[in-house]
């Protein structure tokens, strides 16, 4: 268990890590550049490793549901909404609201046994438990200053000026 849960801290450190990273790169080039960049690194880095760690392993991918395949896209969702979220609301806001929804949709999932997973029962403590974090994010939103706000809303004007613009071609 002390194993998984290190484990789970370093993740979230590393993507948040990594959001910071695209929205830096995004402000560089655009959004689907971004994207691209950030997936096709990370397939020759994955690549790369599962050769080292796995070998001849890495490509034994029998008995695997057809569905699992879409996941890689499920990948360019994630980048291009975080990348954009971040511009719009700015890297700690952007993430806390991941994360809630990461975890409401974790709880539901579990709750209905979907995506083969096995099911959990919905307990009063996991409401709870999401309820505390909203709170803590609405805390944590609206306790900013006025001259921030103002600033951040002014930033955030212009950053969907320049979304509107990439997603017309322009």
């Amino acid at each position: 268990m002390i194993q998984g849960l290190l484990l789970a801290l370093v993740a979230g450190s590393l993507v948040s890590m990594q959001n910071v990273f695209n929205s830096k790169v995004n402000e560089h080039t655009g959004s689907w550049a971004t994207t691209a960049l950030v997936l096709g690194m990370g397939f020759a880095a994955s690549l790369t490793f599962g050769l080292i760690f796995e070998g001849g392993r890495l490509f034994s991918l029998e008995n695997m549901k057809p569905w699992y395949w879409i996941s890689g896209a499920i990948g360019v969702g994630v980048v291009i909404c975080l990348t954009l979220g971040i511009r719009l609301l700015g890297p700690t806001y952007a993430i806390s609201i991941v994360l809630i929804s990461q975890l409401g949709s974790a709880l539901l999932w579990d709750s209905m046994g979907w995506l083969g997973l096995n099911k959990v029962p919905f307990t009063s403590q996991q409401l709870l438990g999401v309820l505390v974090i909203v709170g803590g994010i609405l805390v944590f939103k609206l306790g900013g200053g006025r001259v921030h706000q103002a600033a951040s809303e002014e930033t955030n004007e212009t950053s969907s000026c320049k979304i509107k613009n990439e997603a017309r071609g322009a």
